[in-house]
């Protein structure tokens, strides 16, 4: 069965609780045994540009900012400057730990020792969203920042002979030396000493905003603008669903459609692995997961699909998606057409996804090497595919409150 992942607003523990959830089953629903990241990210970048799986709270997108615009205020050079990010970055724990609100604190259990910052989860979706003006990566940016000082220098420098001449200085040169929004908000005062994951009404609007210039097309911008909240465990399942664009309604069905038959082979996988390893309760478990499957599937609607127009739809958007990727996708949705219920006898079909996994892992793969077999953990990939919605879930809720927050006098 696939995970369901409830929200409720207003309820920390509630939130709490749902990460704690979204991080047991990370492992079930990300692994991509099949090679089907690259459509999946396609549909996902489309839908919801500049999030991932990875991603907790809305108010990350802040707190990097602010770090970095703090340490570029002191003219800190290269060779200390990620060095002090770094550790500033850690200095967040305690804080945030500290907090009322303590669902999806990047280093929870590890505290300061924690081994992936926020900076790097966040660095993409900081430049997606115009957040982050730089174009570096980051570590490139952390190299090259004395050179964004030496750019202020002449800025300046010029800003100083346009006024004696009474010229304008190009908007664009301006850009060049930034590495953050001009709008950015300000941090809070006691920022980064007393922190908390509550954005305010200012700060709220100006996320909102920036999604609205930056991805104006996406569903992530309508729901931004239009949309509450929504407990659903899919994109497809919201409330405002008949509200959406066409062009949304469109992308959805043919992501909706490439879940539930691709949620078949998955568990096609997982049963076949279960049988080399003679595990009686692990086979029953996912034969009973692929029964509810068929029972379940919308094979008219399945077999009236247009297999060309998902290509359309997901290639040239980022992400390679190669022609034996398609022809694997293309063969396993004729099987599943024919006879889905026959798909744990049929030779071919089970074939198909066997060569799969053994093309894509080489001789990692579980079904020629015995130690990965015996090391599998008994699910791989087990959960429906469905674009980032329960981390999406969480910052449109994030997002939502802080609209929702009234500005202090």
């Amino acid at each position: 069965m696939p995970s369901v992942l409830a929200w409720i607003d207003h309820d920390s523990k509630a939130r709490e609780r749902t990460l704690r959830i979204l991080s047991l089953f990370q492992e079930k629903e990300s692994r991509d045994e099949l090679g089907l990241g690259s459509v999946r990210d396609s549909f996902a970048d489309q839908l919801f540009p500049g999030t991932s799986t990875i991603q907790t709270r809305l108010r990350y997108m802040l707190f990097v900012p602010w770090i970095y615009h703090s340490l570029e205020e002191k003219r800190l050079p290269a060779e200390s400057f990620s060095i002090q990010a770094d550790k500033l970055e850690r200095d967040l724990v305690q804080p945030l730990m500290d907090s009322d609100d303590q669902a999806g604190v990047f280093g929870k259990t590890a505290g300061k020792r924690l081994k992936r910052l926020p900076s790097s989860v966040y660095w993409a979706g900081l430049g997606v969203w115009g957040i982050r003006i730089t174009p570096f990566s980051q570590d490139e940016y952390h190299r090259r920042i004395d050179e964004t000082y030496r750019r202020r220098n002449a800025l300046k420098a010029l800003e100083k002979d346009a006024k004696v001449r009474g010229d304008d200085i190009d908007v664009e040169q301006r850009m060049a030396t930034l590495s953050w929004h001009p709008r950015l908000p300000a941090p809070p005062e006691d920022f980064p000493g007393a922190v908390n994951f509550a954005l305010s009404r200012e700060e709220a609007e100006f996320i909102r905003d920036r999604i609205q210039v930056a991805c104006p097309n996406s569903l992530l911008s309508f729901l931004a603008l239009h949309c509450e909240p929504a407990d659903t465990q899919a994109p497809w399942e919201h409330q405002d669903y008949g509200r959406f664009s066409e062009q949304h309604k469109e992308l959805l069905t043919h992501a909706r459609l490439f879940s539930e038959v691709m949620h078949g082979a998955a568990l096609s996988y997982n049963v076949q692995l279960a049988r080399l390893r003679n595990h009686e309760d692990l086979v029953a478990e996912h034969q009973a997961s692929f029964d509810e499957w068929t029972a379940n599937l919308p094979l008219e609607e399945i077999r009236s699909w247009s297999v060309s127009r998902l290509w359309e739809l997901t290639m040239d958007h980022g992400h390679t998606i190669t022609p034996k990727t398609r022809f694997f996708v293309q063969q396993w949705i004729d099987h599943t057409r024919r006879s889905p219920n026959d798909l744990l006898s049929n030779a071919d079909a089970l074939t198909l996804i066997k060569r799969r996994e053994m093309k894509l892992k080489g001789t990692r793969s579980r079904f020629r090497n015995q130690r990965a077999l015996e090391q599998w953990g008994g699910y791989s990939g087990v959960g429906r595919l469905v674009y980032r919605w329960p981390n999406v879930k969480v910052l449109l809720n994030d997002l939502y409150q802080g609209m929702s927050r009234e500005e202090k006098c």
